[in-house]
């Protein structure tokens, strides 16, 4: 008998442990505070809690930084907090899942740690080294948080690719060793009792074969590379991988994030009957938000975005619906009009996309309306791609 797919039935609450509740007055957020407040999320009407990351992490890029996969970073408490938080939301009947970053890791990580010691250790290949091309970077590659993807060791005299930032260098996919460490920390989660993931840059884990320069006619330092490492070729072979080695083995609820990945290319993603990944956050009605040199959105592209996500997933695979999360702007202050129409917008908002086939998910605060806050400068920033991206355009 087929197990039932509750993951389906669920509405999805995010939170942001850092600026969630703060139990202790040190002005962080953290587990003891998040348990406090189970009651208020069980009264909302949520049945799965989504946690960004938790874990060890010298916070970097927010925790995306991981240092230490099975360990909770000390600012947010302890593992028997966590323990307890799980415990706590069980007993409530509701569900609890957690980020796994696995593209890459912090540079404070061990595995890393061992693989720049030498370049004849056995992890070296864990990540992904190269030579210095004509004494600069292997190649023309940007990073999404800009400047050069690649990074120099000094002492065993090669660049290491991040993609994101320089202390988030790049695991090595095509390396099985790798894989099957990643694969026992997952299993061992899953056997904590966790109720899945959501899993992060999951198309970024493969990058293009060769990894050649981008072409490059306006002459630029570095070219955006999104096109070699986002959705390429290769990447599902991973995607199958994991999932046979993990996930399918569980009854849980997995969300990829999957930043290039089309409507009409989903299905690869999600398709049931290939036991892949549940539902895929996808990005295209978030791009939209920056096409508008008025700042204003386009409903009838709005509309189309969501309808072909609709269609080309109706009876093939699940949506994963979202119009907040800590990468994005508050949607009233973007979609809506903060000042003239809050309720309007907000409940219009809700409405909107709570109505479509799929599992909608909440970004913590955004229940109660909540808009853009003000920042007074660049030092208000807490966010290293925006902290890199002023310091490049100054």
């Amino acid at each position: 008998m087929q197990k039932a797919q509750w993951w389906k039935e669920v509405v999805v609450y995010q939170v942001y442990p850092r600026s969630f509740m703060d139990s202790n007055g040190d002005g962080v957020g953290d587990l003891p505070g998040l348990i406090s407040k189970l009651d208020y999320l069980k009264d909302l009407g949520i049945d799965v809690i989504w946690i960004c990351p938790m874990y060890k992490s010298p916070q970097d890029d927010n925790g995306y930084d991981i240092s230490d996969y099975q360990d909770i970073h000390d600012e947010f408490g302890t593992m028997a907090d966590f323990d307890h938080l799980l415990s706590e939301v069980h007993k409530r009947g509701m569900r609890l899942i957690i980020d796994l970053v696995i593209n890459h890791t912090s540079d404070e990580h061990p595995w890393f740690i061992e693989s720049k010691s030498s370049a004849n250790n056995p992890k070296r290949d864990w990540y992904i080294w190269r030579d210095a091309r004509k004494g600069k970077e292997p190649n023309n590659w940007e990073s999404i948080f800009g400047g050069s993807a690649w990074k120099y060791d000094e002492a065993t005299e090669q660049y290491f690719m991040h993609i994101f930032s320089a202390k988030q260098p790049d695991l090595n996919w095509e390396n099985a060793d790798m894989r099957k460490s990643v694969y026992a920390m997952i299993r061992w989660w899953l056997d904590k009792g966790i109720d899945g993931f959501r899993i992060d840059a999951i198309s970024h884990m493969k990058k293009e074969d060769g990894l050649l320069d981008i072409d490059n006619p306006d002459n630029l330092e570095f070219v955006p590379s999104y096109s070699k490492h986002m959705n390429m070729d290769g990447v599902q072979e991973y995607l199958r991988d994991l999932c046979q080695n993990t996930f399918v083995h569980y009854d849980i609820m997995t969300v990829g994030e999957a930043n290039g990945v089309s409507a009409e290319d989903a299905e690869e993603w999600v398709i049931e009957s290939e036991k892949k990944l549940n539902m895929i956050i996808q990005f295209e009605h978030v791009a939209l938000w920056d096409t508008n040199p008025e700042k204003r959105i386009d409903l009838m592209k709005v509309k189309d975005v969501f309808t072909r996500w609709q269609r080309e997933l109706e009876n093939r695979g699940w949506n994963a619906l979202f119009v907040e999360n800590h990468d994005v702007p508050r949607i009233i202050s973007k979609w809506g009009d903060a000042k003239n129409f809050w309720y309007e917008s907000a409940t219009s908002i809700a409405t909107m996309y709570f109505m479509m086939q799929g599992t909608p998910f909440i970004y913590q605060g955004q229940e109660i309306g909540m808009v853009n806050t003000v920042f007074n400068g660049p030092e208000d920033f807490n966010d290293v791609s925006a902290k890199n991206t002023f310091r490049i355009e100054r």
